[in-house]
């Protein structure tokens, strides 16, 4: 287990932790966060400024270059004030540049790689479906249909987070029903949003309320031959990859806003008198904050560990399944101990221990719920499939 960082990125790191407490003010995510549905422009451009967009790709498409311990990196840094309004970053960083670096044509490359590193182009992925959920092969009914010059898609999505703001939707449609492993005869397409016969909803949400999420409609939407990304018929093996960092990046927003959370907590433990003094004497909260301080390290070295994975190209899906799952259990508990540390205030709007609490538990349940994820881990050493 591999779980140290090079001094490049250590530095990566500290440069970064610096200019957020300087850009990203908490007060200010808090602000932003609680604008359901209208999104962050001036977030957005905070992070074009500072090239965040251009994290992991490579320098000959215009980007920063860096590897997937940098893009981890930046998603834990920046959900620690952001929590998960850093999705607004992380969304077109695991669906845009990863699924075009890994399954793109040197042509897509070339042409779509520049615009995200820009900050040009904004992606969303539209895989979940109304029926579907976590059996996302046994619900897809979005179907791709073979006309001229391309395909004609219809079908429903949900769950489509960032939709209504991007520029290009990241969907997966059966184009073969006649199949034998029901994981064949799928289809990825790099959809323009813009496209005619495409409807967006966007749903209210507990948490992550300014990064919407929305339910998306495709009636006889072309798609040129051109925007079929990898193999057809293969797509859902090309998805993959990309799949499994969106559940590091995760993983790592989750790390972040345990980040969020322990700072705060310590800070209130610090300051809040109550008895004759400092309520960070009471050995009840101490031992919430050891707890919150094990959790962290825990999944630091999860993160580090599967990101080498990933860069080194070794097969990662349990424990990219793994991390995905530890790190918003961790989150979730620590956010839940946060609120109680801070008493009324943990759960006042005012405060961000209830954002951390909201954000955190929406990625229990996705990119893929953690009661799923613990089927494939226990699957992995030869136990029966349950699902």
């Amino acid at each position: 287990m591999r779980t140290e960082i090079d001094q490049e990125n250590e530095l990566f790191r500290e440069t970064t932790k610096k200019w957020i407490d300087k850009e990203f003010p908490k007060a200010w995510c808090r602000e932003l966060e609680s604008k359901e549905h209208e999104f962050p422009q001036a977030f957005w451009d905070k992070l074009v400024d500072y090239g965040a967009h251009g994290i992991g790709i490579p320098e000959e498409y215009g980007g920063l270059g860096g590897t997937i311990t940098t893009q981890s990196i930046f998603a834990r840094e920046i959900a620690r004030t952001a929590g998960g309004l850093s999705w607004i970053w992380g969304v077109t960083s695991f669906s845009g540049s990863k699924a075009i670096g890994y399954c793109g044509t040197e042509a897509q490359k070339q042409k779509y790689l520049p615009l995200i590193a820009a900050g040009k182009l904004k992606t969303a992925m539209s895989y979940t479906e109304p029926g579907g959920g976590t059996d996302l092969l046994g619900g897809m009914k979005t179907s791709a249909e073979r006309v001229d010059g391309g395909w004609k898609l219809n079908g429903e999505k949900i769950w489509s987070t960032l939709a209504s703001n991007a520029d290009y939707l990241l969907v997966l449609a059966r184009s073969d029903r006649e199949v034998v492993k029901r994981s064949d005869g799928i289809s990825m397409f790099f959809v323009p949003a813009s496209s005619q016969g495409i409807t967006m909803t966007e749903l209210p949400k507990l948490g992550m309320r300014a990064a919407s999420s929305c339910s998306v409609h495709l009636e006889d939407v072309f798609v040129p031959n051109e925007l079929l990304l990898g193999e057809e018929g293969k797509g859902w093996y090309a998805s993959l990859k990309p799949l499994n960092n969106e559940r590091l990046v995760n993983a790592a927003t989750c790390l972040g806003m345990l980040d969020g959370v322990l700072e705060d907590a310590v800070e209130h433990l610090k300051t809040r008198n109550a008895f004759g003094g400092p309520i960070g004497r009471f050995q009840a909260l101490q031992h919430y904050v050891a707890d919150i301080a094990m959790w962290q390290k825990q999944g630091e070295l999860m993160v580090h560990h599967t990101a080498r994975l990933q860069e080194e190209g070794i097969p990662n899906a349990v424990e990219s399944a793994m991390v995905k799952t530890l790190c918003s259990e961790y989150a979730s508990k620590a956010a839940d101990l946060g609120i109680s540390i801070l008493g009324g205030m943990g759960y006042s709007a005012e405060t961000d221990m209830q954002r951390y609490w909201r954000d955190s538990r929406l990625l229990r349940i996705g990119p893929v719920s953690n009661e799923m994820a613990r089927n494939q881990i226990a699957e992995s050493f030869g136990l029966p499939r349950s699902y």
